[in-house]
């Protein structure tokens, strides 16, 4: 049996882990690194990079040792050695609110913020520690977008007819038919008119084994329930289509042919993917991709749905940053000294004589505020807190209204959320006026994620 590498786990923005040089580092006189640890840094820089993790060395009673502090990111990348320089262990950066609260994330808002796979080896062990929904979602839409792009175009076909067309393969009527007594049957080689039948068949392929395995860990995973939903629909389009396991030169070929959108490639890649046994299938490989994702996108995404939504009941207009439509430029004037060009709130919402602005901010401040009070906040924290509401009180200073409200907006853990709100705690406002000028301050929570 091989020994399975040391997989390390960690929580985005949480504490730091310690690493062990053993599986990293040949055995020193002494114990530690070595002359190893810059070499391990140099090795792994683009994947600590990915996952926004930061290496920090330090030393202490023990001697030289190296940390790994996590950032703001989820995801899960190999580890080299910093002997040989291959891969020797995996870690795996698992969100702060659990993977329950970014399935419910995903699942609400259809995806809009999809993990990012890196070219890198395979995360060692990775595949059992992420559900399967993370990776075989983005799969399922990357299937799904190539085939709706799918254009009919003429292929060539092979059949055997009882009328020629086309192209006679005399070969394969000697040998096949001939030699059987179907003097009847004519192999025939002819262009036709549709798409593409083995990437179809390949297509459906795919599917059903997504489909399969997302079924057998469904009962206890909503999201994988639904996913598997989606692998359903995605099936009937392909009513009637044999499926086939793609081969690596058969993906290689399309891929060699001109020049492909990004939808074609997306789903060619997500296909080999499936095919190679990438870690898609809810636990069975042991193995997974490199991949990341960014949480405070993911919660930017989610609290523009929520301000859609109640926009929609009071008639408001809604512009967002991820479109470009919140920027306001600074007009600085020494260029030399710049040091940022715009100010771009997340959210506006208008109505009227009212403007209200909202930025999402993924940190646990308002959960932190609640448990242990503004005097036992660390320190760190509280500054990262003032530089929120110093950050949404700029943004306000931008607009001319009757009346400005500015929200921040943080996650809280479901349970968190419903006894705040049963108490009427979930937010807390702030009435400014200064030079006959009103702003409403908010901090607002909102649930990250269902009940564990």
């Amino acid at each position: 049996m091989p020994q399975q590498l040391t997989l390390y786990t960690a929580v985005d923005s949480g504490p730091p882990i310690k690493l062990s040089p053993q599986p990293f580092a040949p055995s020193q006189r002494g114990g530690g690194w070595g002359t190893f640890a810059d070499s391990f840094l140099r090795f792994n820089e683009e994947a600590l990079s990915a996952v926004d993790v930061t290496a920090e060395a330090r030393s202490d009673s023990s001697g030289f040792t190296l940390q790994l502090r996590p950032g703001g990111r989820t995801g899960a990348i190999p580890l080299r050695s910093g002997q040989t320089g291959n891969v020797a262990g995996g870690l795996v950066v698992q969100p702060r609110f659990g993977w329950s609260g970014v399935g419910r994330v995903l699942a609400e808002t259809g995806w809009p913020a999809l993990p990012e796979f890196h070219e890198l080896p395979m995360v060692p062990g990775s595949g059992r520690e992420v559900p399967p929904w993370v990776l075989a979602g983005p799969v399922l839409l990357r299937l799904g977008a190539l085939l709706s792009q799918m254009r009919r175009g003429y292929q060539e076909c092979e059949e055997t007819l009882t009328r020629p067309r086309g192209r006679i393969l005399w070969r394969r009527y000697i040998s096949e038919s001939l030699t059987q007594g179907h003097w009847e049957q004519l192999p025939c080689r002819f262009p036709d008119l549709g798409h593409d039948t083995l990437l179809r068949q390949h297509i459906r392929w795919a599917l059903e084994r997504l489909r399969t395995d997302l079924i057998r860990v469904g009962q206890a995973d909503l999201v994988a329930v639904s996913l598997a939903q989606l692998s359903q629909r995605l099936l009937a389009t392909l009513a009637g289509v044999t499926p086939r396991r793609p081969r690596r030169h058969d993906l290689e070929r399309w891929a060699r042919v001109g020049l492909l959108d990004g939808a074609t490639y997306r789903g060619l890649e997500a296909l080999a993917w499936v095919e190679e046994e990438r870690g898609l299938g809810g636990g069975r490989e042991l193995d997974g991709l490199a991949w990341s994702l960014s949480l405070s996108g993911l919660w930017e995404a989610y609290v523009e749905g929520v301000a859609r939504r109640e926009a929609a009941l009071t008639g408001g207009e809604v512009r967002v940053a991820r479109l470009g439509e919140t920027t306001v430029p600074l007009a600085w004037s020494d260029p030399m000294h710049r040091s940022l060009g715009h100010l771009a709130p997340d959210i506006i919402v208008r109505r009227g004589r009212w403007v209200h602005i909202m930025d999402a901010k993924y940190k646990a401040h308002l959960a932190e505020l609640d448990h242990v009070g503004w005097r036992r906040f660390a320190e760190e924290t509280r500054a990262a807190h003032r530089a929120d509401l110093h950050q949404i009180l700029a943004y306000a200073s931008l607009y001319e209204a009757e009346e400005i409200t500015a929200t921040l907006v943080y996650p809280l853990r479901h349970e968190t959320w419903v006894t705040l709100a049963r108490q009427h705690r979930d937010r807390a406002s702030a009435e400014l006026v200064h030079g006959g000028r009103r702003v409403l301050l908010v901090l607002r929570g909102l649930p990250f994620g269902t009940r564990t």
